[in-house]
């Protein structure tokens, strides 16, 4: 079969690494918790080929690159309705299952923080994800509170999941090499249904924090809250950065106690 091109408009770095691609779906942890598995952008199925040899979930993939799905329905037959040619963004899952499952990926990396999204907003259906992302986005996915890599999309994962750094990816082991590291990261579903406080009044206080992380909360957050009743509040002279998802929960609390 003529070989898949890497696009660069799609973001495309074929993985070649066969160690590699065993260790990183080997990461998948399903553990009777989901039966189901959706690997995205598969290329030319270097994860695909270990995926399908899987007994104790059943594997479908989907892809954007009209030229992979039709590499892939010749080299995949026995895939059948489970090769999808769509945009993730776009999906419903429903599409795909009504029941809790995993997601997989060598994801591409100028769209990765609209898919670890689209993660978060189907949280309570996607319960773990196993992907590949460019270096510095998977540290700060898995950034502790205090560090520089922790921001916003750091926040957001580790409000609903167990965000874990598992190893790093050299550039030579793609086709082509892209010009940043690689690394995979493993996000695993906590028992959050919800946040403990208005969520929207959440997001809007972590977004506003970090965008001006320089500041303090007081003067990054002065539009949302109510400055007479909060003046003693002594978190309001921290910097975003040194809360925590709880602190987080915890301010967002005491903003609306005060309004």
């Amino acid at each position: 079969m003529t070989l898949v091109r890497a696009k660069k408009h799609l973001g495309q770095h074929f993985l070649t690494d066969k160690n590699i691609a065993s260790k990183i779906v080997d990461s998948l942890k399903p553990e009777g918790r989901y039966t189901h598995v959706l690997e995205v952008g598969p290329g030319m199925g270097v994860l695909t080929d270990f995926l399908l040899l899987k007994t104790d979930y059943e594997t479908s993939v989907i892809d954007i690159d009209d030229e992979s799905v039709l590499y892939l329905k010749k080299k995949y037959p026995q895939l059948g309705g489970r090769l999808m040619n769509a945009d993730f963004l776009e999906m419903d899952f429903k599409q795909v299952t009504d029941k809790p499952f995993a997601i997989i990926g060598n994801f591409p990396y100028n769209i990765s923080s609209q898919i670890l999204f689209k993660v978060l907003d189907n949280r309570s259906q996607v319960i773990e994800v196993v992907g590949m992302f460019q270096k510095e986005v998977a540290e700060r996915c898995a950034a502790k509170a205090g560090s520089k890599e922790y921001g916003i999309l750091s926040v957001f994962l580790q409000a609903y999941y167990k965000v874990e750094y598992l190893f790093t990816v050299k550039a030579g082991v793609f086709n082509p090499p892209p010009k940043v590291l690689s690394a995979v990261i493993r996000l695993t579903r906590n028992q959050a249904e919800t946040l403990n406080c208005d969520e929207k009044l959440f997001w809007q206080i972590v977004k506003a924090g970090f965008n001006q992380r320089r500041k303090t909360l007081r003067n990054a957050i002065s539009s949302l809250i109510n400055k007479e009743k909060m003046t003693d509040n002594p978190t309001l002279d921290l910097r975003a950065e040194r809360l925590n998802v709880e602190d987080f929960v915890r301010l967002t609390n005491e903003v609306m106690a005060a309004r």
